[in-house]
């Protein structure tokens, strides 16, 4: 479909899939409603595009994704692909930051600078959709289910402090906020996934992922302990 307010991007991909797979492409743009509805009719099709390879229908940009070896993709199949993105970013950027600030790369601050970056964008995540988010943490977290607002303060919470560790002030505050969210996350987490068996999904990355609840939610929770406990020790001078 191309029309004045309207070019279809899965037949732009599959034009490209097509010219990167070294096919020719002979392109036939639907510009109205009528042409499209009347070619849908012809071919007994829901959706364009179709893609035709020597006469023979393949079908819309997933299935000739399929043609070419690349698998369908399954609507609600878990993924850990957004964890990996956010970890990994958040790594890259606390390498950036160290290097930018000091001038080399050191390696305790950049363990500092990534657990706290990394509850800013999973913060984000969460507060892109808070009302789904705290529909999905109601289902395991053990003080949201004794207090709903809890649910719709835990983004707010985990955000904030994760600016305050990462402009390094008021530990007094950032520390407690990191160690007690932490603390009951992971506490919830375990006895959700490991004591009750449940299947349910991870509300860490949003309440729209398909991530499944286990190892990276309480890893999320644990870094906060641990980064809670870290800057309330050296806070308070234990640590020099």
């Amino acid at each position: 479909m191309v029309m004045p307010k309207h070019i279809c991007p899965y037949g732009q991909k599959a034009r490209w899939l097509l010219e990167r797979n070294g096919y020719t492409v002979d392109d036939h743009w639907l510009e109205t409603r009528e042409a499209t509805d009347r070619f849908q009719r012809e071919h007994d099709v829901e959706t364009t595009p179709q893609v035709f390879i020597g006469g023979e229908r393949i079908g819309g940009y997933d299935e000739l994704g399929q043609f070419f070896g690349h698998p369908l993709p399954v609507e609600g199949s878990t993924s850990y692909k957004p964890v990996i993105a956010i970890f990994a970013t958040a790594l890259l950027m606390a390498i950036a930051v160290s290097i930018a600030a000091l001038g080399t790369l050191a390696p305790v601050r950049i363990v500092e600078w990534f657990i706290a970056i990394s509850m800013c964008i999973l913060g984000i995540q969460k507060l892109q959709d808070v009302e789904s988010f705290s529909t999905m943490f109601l289902n395991y977290d053990l003080a949201a289910q004794r207090f709903v607002p809890y649910a719709y303060l835990y983004p707010f919470l985990e955000t904030g402090a994760g600016i305050l560790m990462l402009a390094g002030i008021l530990t007094f505050v950032s520390a407690p906020i990191a160690l007690v969210i932490g603390t009951i996350g992971a506490v919830s987490v375990f006895r959700a996934v490991y004591v009750q068996k449940r299947e349910l999904k991870c509300a860490c990355v949003g309440g729209s992922s398909n991530v499944p609840l286990g190892f990276v939610s309480l890893t999320e929770d644990l870094m906060m302990v641990a980064m809670g406990l870290w800057m309330g020790a050296r806070a308070l001078g234990i640590l020099g």
